[in-house]
């Protein structure tokens, strides 16, 4: 059966940072430098939405930017946008001055030769539409990569083998991949994501920071902002209860998470890039969800934090 196709109608200081990032054979930089701290939403959780509603939503609640979830069954997935499409949808993210934050992903590393290689052509379409929707700076292709923490030592060689794959795939289209330590995932620690980057040493593979799930490991945010955030290219933003054995998500402001202390820190480390909401899975698949309460919570517990560390304007 043919794929729907979906018409037009339908951290230092900065300068010091980036230059480090130029220097670093581990981090290197595949792409623009963000100019400021945006904060956005990532349409993974307005699923149930049309695709211009959300964006309208977005726009409407307050964020700067948003993700974009490219899996099968969201109406971004690269294979319904036909170019009009694409032509449409980047001329209504200029109208309602909407950034695009990262593109989101599920590519999960450990499948057989088949899977790895539709996972080469998912990266390949994302960068496609990356390029088409923000040609002046392409968003980084964000995903986690699967897998069981219990595994991590007997698996971390092949993940680190296909990772350089990926990076090739990406540096040949001009994409940054961001990819995220998942406390239900083998690749779940900080050191875990570093020792990948090691491996990979390569510019176009970066990190992803959430802090939700180092939390329910246990661990602090200082230290975790300061081992991921000089390799991090793009930040998710939920809250958590619970631990790894019995792990619950929550919007940002409903669990313990300081967010004046999480934004001072962010803005003592000089990183810029985009801040995105993130909802889980778990939240929005609750009968009842509503995405638009969602989207005001989560927007009424970080942007007055955000203002107040000074990354972005206060409310008028």
């Amino acid at each position: 059966m043919r794929s729907k196709r979906y018409s037009r109608r339908e951290f230092v200081p900065r300068a010091a940072l980036a230059a480090a990032a130029l220097a670093s054979p581990r981090q290197g930089i595949a792409a623009p430098v963000p100019a400021a701290v945006s904060l956005g939403f990532s349409l993974y959780g307005m699923k149930s939405l049309p695709l211009d509603k959300a964006l309208q939503m977005c726009a409407a609640v307050g964020f700067d930017s948003v993700e974009l979830a490219l899996m099968p069954g969201y109406p971004t997935e690269p294979k319904l946008l036909a170019p009009d499409a694409r032509r449409a949808l980047r001329s209504r993210l200029d109208a309602l001055a909407l950034k695009l934050g990262g593109l989101m992903e599920n590519l999960p590393i450990l499948g057989d030769a088949g899977a790895h290689r539709q996972n080469l052509e998912r990266i390949k379409a994302a960068a496609e539409l990356a390029h088409a929707l923000a040609p002046a700076s392409p968003p980084p292709l964000e995903t986690v990569l699967g897998g069981r923490p219990a595994d991590w030592e007997k698996v971390r060689e092949t993940i680190a083998a296909r990772l350089r794959e990926w990076a090739e795939t990406a540096t040949a289209n001009k994409l940054v991949l961001a990819i995220k330590p998942h406390v239900s995932n083998a690749m779940h620690l900080p050191e875990h994501a570093l020792w990948l980057l090691d491996q990979v040493r390569s510019p176009a593979l970066r990190l992803a920071y959430d802090f939700s799930h180092y939390q329910l490991r246990g661990l602090a945010l200082a230290d975790t902002m300061k081992a991921v955030l000089p390799h991090a290219v793009f930040i998710h933003v939920k809250d958590a209860a619970g631990d790894a054995a019995k792990v619950s998500f929550l919007l940002p402001g409903e669990g313990t998470i300081s967010y004046g202390e999480y934004f001072r820190a962010l803005k003592a480390a000089a990183w810029i890039g985009p801040v995105v909401v993130e909802v889980s899975s778990q939240l929005f698949n609750k009968p009842g969800y509503d995405p638009l309460a969602a989207a005001r919570t989560s927007h009424a517990a970080l942007a007055p934090a955000m203002a107040a560390a000074g990354l972005r304007p206060a409310a008028k």
